[in-house]
């Protein structure tokens, strides 16, 4: 008898009937089998299982593993955007690459141990002669999203009236049974998402499969004994609102796993450029640059750790995905409109950011009161202010150095810039200015160019640009300039009225902030 594991993928796709399965060795193996094993295969191999999922090395993805190893049902638990789904998607590829089955069953029969009545009817009925078809493992997923309205029929099964008058058959005969998505998923992987909406109900209706592994359809005396690696996600319950996990059913699924948010910038940076759908014509046409990746990310930071923010809700990764996206077309629009083959990305261009923001984040009252723009506006002025020190002094430490009465005072690099708006100068950014004359407005400014010199002088051409645009909004966010929002861009000038002046002497003013000024 040959080795059945040591056949080859054209070996196996040439077996035809149950006698030739037999003689090749076969023996039925769970999914559950399936997954350990080759997950054992893949550790042992160092190759990455899960691969694309970023941030969860250490935390989630050792954990599902364990889980598999361990044989058990997996509920993913963590707020939207989270990647629970991407990870329950990916189990497929721990599967055999193809496995037997009886040819026509509807439960995915294995030959050597047959469920359905039609396989073991077959079976007896043809013996060895009983043909046998291949399942690759990308057609062992289903995946169910939780909704209200998904019934009992839907999952399990119920009697079906139009079967039965058509075979001519009587409701006691479990022939005339419809078969619902969960005995469909026999030897597959089921998910169901957003566990919490199921009825209470529904969620009854599940507890039989995952401890017996049986369903009880109706009145009818079966026993299917199914084998389902089931996979479940839920948001915390204290935000799903709409329903909760009954007990019984938490306490049946044995690995319960906590996901998060990326921790860091560059985690969170490599999932959305993994994940943008950037075309090629856009990427030639708009040239990016790190900082810009950052401020995007740095949004979402904001948003997750914003008051006006429901933090229960969470702010997905989509969130940034859809930003930089959103970014990168703004850039791409204005080249487009200007008639230009190329442009470097600038500050400005993420206005096309607010969209995406606001179809993203769920306020609280008072974040509703504000307005979902003006949320995303200050969201993307807090980026801002937050990246601008990783690239330039702090201007509140300046502040409390040039107030404090031992030690020489240090030079201000922003002096040069708030004298030459305190002289009445005006700057409007606008939109889709071309790339001459937004270079002629920066340049006009004086003490921009020798502020990014001053702290980056290896920077030159575009780069320098976006960092001279960068360092105005900046210091505007700093409260040393206004930034007024127009229809069509933005507009920087004197704070004449305002928070705290900057006399010529370089020494501050004690004045109380006024936030109004702000976009």
């Amino acid at each position: 008898m040959s080795s059945y594991n040591a056949l080859k993928t054209n070996q196996l796709l040439a077996i035809k009937n149950l006698g030739q399965l037999k003689g090749a060795g076969y023996q039925p193996k769970s999914i559950k089998d399936e997954l350990r094993q080759n997950l054992i295969h893949k550790i042992q191999a160092k190759e990455t299982v899960f691969e694309g999922i970023w941030g969860y090395e250490d935390t989630v993805i050792p954990d599902v593993e364990r889980a598999i190893l361990s044989q058990h049902h997996i509920n993913l638990l963590g707020l939207r955007g989270q990647a629970k789904t991407r990870i329950a998607r990916l189990m497929v590829n721990l599967l055999d690459e193809y496995i037997p089955v009886v040819e026509g069953s509807e439960l995915n029969d294995d030959p050597m141990r047959p469920l359905s009545r039609f396989a073991l009817d077959l079976i007896a009925q043809k013996g060895d002669e009983t043909p046998v078809g291949w399942m690759h493992r990308d057609e062992r997923y289903t995946e169910k999203l939780a909704t209200p309205d998904v019934s009992v029929a839907d999952l399990i099964g119920d009697a079906d009236p139009i079967k039965a008058a058509t075979l001519k058959l009587p409701y006691s005969d479990e022939r005339v049974i419809h078969f619902g998505l969960i005995p469909r998923s026999h030897r597959c992987i089921f998910v169901i998402n957003e566990l919490p909406d199921l009825q209470a109900r529904i969620q009854v209706s599940l507890f039989n499969i995952l401890q017996e592994g049986d369903i009880q359809i109706r009145g009818f005396k079966i026993r299917l004994p199914l084998d389902i690696q089931f996979v479940f996600t839920a948001n915390p319950e204290d935000y799903t609102n709409r329903g909760s996990i009954v007990t019984p059913l938490k306490d049946r699924i044995d690995s319960q796993i906590v996901t998060h948010y990326p921790k860091s910038l560059e985690i969170g940076k490599k999932i959305t450029l993994q994940e943008a759908k950037i075309k090629p014509g856009q990427s030639e046409r708009v040239v990016t640059n790190t900082l810009v990746s950052d401020l995007v990310e740095q949004v979402a930071f904001e948003a997750r750790q914003s008051e006006f923010v429901d933090s229960k809700s969470g702010v997905s990764a989509r969130l940034t995905i859809s930003a930089y996206e959103n970014l990168i077309s703004s850039a791409e629009r204005r080249a487009l409109v200007n008639g230009e083959a190329q442009t470097y990305v600038r500050v400005a261009d993420l206005v096309g950011v607010i969209p995406a923001v606001t179809g993203k984040v769920e306020l609280v009252y008072e974040g509703e009161v504000e307005g979902p723009v003006i949320v995303a506006q200050n969201l993307l002025g807090k980026a801002i202010k937050t990246q601008f020190l990783q690239y330039f002094p702090d201007p509140e430490k300046l502040k409390k150095l040039q107030k404090s009465k031992n030690g020489k005072a240090p030079s201000n690099p922003y002096q040069k810039i708030t004298n030459w708006f305190g002289d009445g100068n005006v700057i409007d950014i606008l939109n889709d200015l071309s790339d001459k004359d937004y270079r002629n407005r920066l340049l006009t400014i004086d003490g921009l160019d020798d502020l990014v010199e001053q702290f980056h002088p290896k920077i030159k051409g575009s780069e320098k640009l976006f960092l001279m645009e960068f360092a105005l909004h900046g210091i505007a966010e700093f409260s040393l300039l206004s930034k007024k929002q127009l229809e069509h861009g933005l507009q920087f000038k004197d704070l004449t009225d305002s928070l705290f002046s900057m006399p010529r002497g370089g020494k501050y003013e004690d004045e109380d902030e006024d936030e109004d000024d702000k976009f």
